[in-house]
């Protein structure tokens, strides 16, 4: 196989995997609105809530992965776990959750990771009314 046969299959891999992430996502959180959550210097993270399914996505954005307070110049990368992780525990703090914990992470790019908790209460039935937090809409 010439070498450009190999370029072109791994990029068609990678590509599959891609999608395979962004039609999850879609699936899981289609039709959710946004609620916005701030931690540190006021930064703040959406967040798109599956509460039957108990998952939080939490989503940043490039600028502030690049330019964020609290960065000081240092690479993103080696503060993003903790940013991402105390967006999704202030959130559920702040609408009402303080029994849930987070059990566990899914990293899908640099700008979205996916938390599963777990709590004591039953999960609510669709419809019933729950506290929100204000979103960017």
């Amino acid at each position: 196989m010439r070498t450009g046969s190999w370029a072109l299959a791994l990029v068609a891999v990678v590509a599959a995997a891609g999608c395979t992430e962004f039609s999850y996502i879609s699936k899981t959180y289609v039709g959710l609105q946004p609620q916005v959550v701030t931690i540190g210097c006021n930064d703040p993270y959406e967040v798109y809530d599956q509460r039957q399914q108990r998952k939080v996505l939490i989503v940043s954005n490039h600028l502030r992965e690049v330019a964020g307070c609290g960065l000081e110049g240092k690479d993103p990368a080696l503060t993003r776990r903790r940013r991402f992780s105390e967006a999704a525990a202030s959130y559920l703090r702040e609408t009402a959750r303080e029994t849930c914990t987070i059990v566990g992470e899914t990293v899908f790019t640099d700008l979205q990771t996916e938390f599963v908790y777990s709590c004591a209460e039953p999960i609510e039935k669709p419809g019933t009314k729950v506290p929100r937090l204000p979103g960017r809409y």
